[in-house]
């Protein structure tokens, strides 16, 4: 979607801008989850789903290539300072590889879809949701192959369908948003 108004922009400015809007969502991937279990306990986080959106958001106006970058290093970085800074590890270290891979499969199939988005911000919808499958079953299929059964990895995405839900619907609005701010922008 900003490759339209970086399109005459030269290369270093691209990645420039396009890597500093990257660490701003992977901030707000590591500051939501705070935020979340601040305002609703502890389980908020698993009901939620906060770390998610910033890697929907990066892919559907990034491109695949940052949403995937941001998709993994989000949990990561959460990872670090909450164990730096917190004493408490948000993501859980068990849980961490399995976040990295959700995760990146969340940015990189909203990603896939991005130049459509482009063209028609309404595919922001279908981008989602169709990440958001790619990405739950990328979790499930790692969980139950390397840590869980089946009823236990399937409990873990039971509890997050509300944050998907949620993400479902505000995503695509706030992509919609950005892209009529571009559009104006351009014109």
């Amino acid at each position: 979607m900003l490759n339209a108004v970086l399109k005459n922009a030269r290369l270093a400015v691209r990645l420039t801008v396009k890597g500093a809007i990257a660490l701003v969502l992977i901030v707000a991937a590591v500051a939501l989850p705070q935020i979340a279990h601040i305002a609703g306990g502890a389980s908020a986080g698993a009901v939620y789903l906060p770390m998610y959106a910033p890697a929907l958001i990066a892919g559907c106006i990034l491109g695949w290539q940052w949403g995937l970058g941001v998709g993994i290093l989000s949990p990561v970085a959460s990872f670090a300072f909450t164990s730096l800074f917190l004493d408490s590890a948000m993501p859980a270290a068990a849980r961490l590889p399995f976040m990295i891979a959700e995760l990146a499969v969340f940015g990189l199939v909203s990603g896939l879809m991005s130049k459509k988005i482009a063209s028609a911000p309404l595919m922001a919808f279908p981008a989602v949701i169709c990440a958001q499958i790619a990405g739950r079953l990328t979790y499930f299929v790692l969980s139950v192959i390397f840590s869980q059964t089946a009823a236990a990895a399937w409990a873990v995405i039971e509890t997050g369908l509300t944050g998907l839900y949620i993400q479902a619907a505000v995503v695509p609005v706030i992509v919609l948003l950005l892209a009529l701010a571009v559009k104006h922008e351009r014109d």
